[in-house]
């Protein structure tokens, strides 16, 4: 293989934030001409179909990610990549520790998706004391260390005590051609059909990080004052609790859980406001998104990301986390006097793929 092969290794391309960061990556890097490898402990998930056909799917066939390490080791040794760049904590681990066993010169680049703070608050305490041991111990032995945002960076460092200077800060690859295109496409979803109410949207895993309860929950303040729709993208194991929120507080058929959506940006696109209510993001893709879109957005003030993002609230408004109270009245707010759509667009291109996939393409080749 040549060694200007660059490859990218993840456990899977199921449906989350940073699956879609490296199916961009590979996208982008391919239709400037490299070679790319595309690692998975197992070639399985939503956004496997979305990979360009011109990369080439390594396939490690592992029932578990840790189960891949010995394969990783083995592609490693015979492929010899110039460059191996991990997604998330178990990803990033095993290719350090891949790189040292097969004794090659690949430069390895572990990318940082979440806040490491956060994150442990959902652990078990074994696995608590465990990781941040693990990260500090074996992270330093990475030719690289990528963050996703500024917030990511500081709490990955804080809780280390990795030096804040050995991590680079490189913003998520949001918005690609493809995104754009597909915003443009229609959906079929009866409220759309025509559009006769304000409609807000969510996007996201149906998890406690997302907080879609808090999301649920200002929506019913704001049905007290006018008529509109919430519709909420994504799947996860909170989906029988959110249905029977809606029940309580009366919102059937005010409320829409539709699942997982192949093109959220055709409902970003036409919604009204578009609503991030995570506890906690690393970064929070579906801002940028929504953004890219013209769409008007509000977003919970969380560690880490919706900030950057919004330079403070210049780009949309900022909201205290689980707080459904201010979150309504943001979005009545936003619904009231929405931001110019020019304006967002062109926040949106900084975070563009052909801009940061430059940024990854300096560290590369450095």
């Amino acid at each position: 293989m040549s060694s200007e092969r660059i490859a990218f290794f993840l456990s899977e391309l199921h449906g989350g934030g940073a699956q879609r960061v490296i199916v961009n990556l590979v996208n982008e890097l391919v239709r400037r001409g490299r070679s790319i490898d595309l690692v998975l402990a197992k070639a399985e998930g939503v956004y496997l179909a979305q990979v360009s056909a011109k990369a080439r799917i390594v396939d490690l066939k592992a029932s578990q990610l840790i189960r891949s390490f010995p394969s990783l080791v083995s592609y490693l040794k015979s492929d010899r990549p110039k460059c191996l760049i991990s997604g998330l904590r178990g990803a990033n681990l095993l290719a350090i520790w891949a790189k040292a066993l097969a004794q090659v010169e690949t430069k390895v680049i572990v990318t940082i998706h979440n806040t490491l703070s956060q994150e442990s608050k959902n652990y078990t305490y074994k696995r608590r004391k465990l990781l941040p041991y693990l990260i500090r111990h074996f992270y330093p032995w990475a030719d690289e260390i990528v963050a996703v945002s500024q917030g990511s960076a500081k709490s990955l460092a804080h809780g280390t005590s990795l030096s804040l200077a050995r991590i680079r800060i490189i913003y998520n690859p949001v918005v690609t051609p493809e995104s754009i295109g597909m915003s443009q496409q229609p959906v079929t979803h009866p409220w759309f059909l025509p559009q006769k109410l304000p409609i807000i949207l969510g996007v996201g895993r149906l998890d406690r990080q997302k907080d879609f309860t808090t999301l649920i929950g200002a929506f019913a303040r704001i049905r007290q004052e006018r008529e509109a729709r919430l519709i909420i993208l994504g799947e996860g194991e909170e989906r029988p609790y959110l249905e029977q929120l809606v029940r309580d507080l009366n919102l059937n058929g005010e409320v829409s859980l539709p699942g997982f959506v192949e093109n959220p940006y055709a409902y970003m696109a036409k919604a009204n406001v578009f609503v991030l209510s995570s506890a906690w993001e690393g970064f929070g893709n579906v801002l940028v998104e929504a953004m890219a879109c013209g769409t008007t957005v509000v977003s919970t003030n969380c560690e880490s990301g919706p900030t950057e993002i919004l330079a403070g609230g210049k780009y949309g408004k900022l909201v205290p986390v689980k707080n459904p109270e201010a979150l309504a009245l943001g979005i009545l707010s936003a619904l009231d006097t929405p931001f110019e759509p020019k304006i967002l667009r062109s926040r949106a291109a900084c975070f563009s793929v052909e801009c940061i996939t430059d940024r990854y393409l300096e560290i590369i080749n450095a």
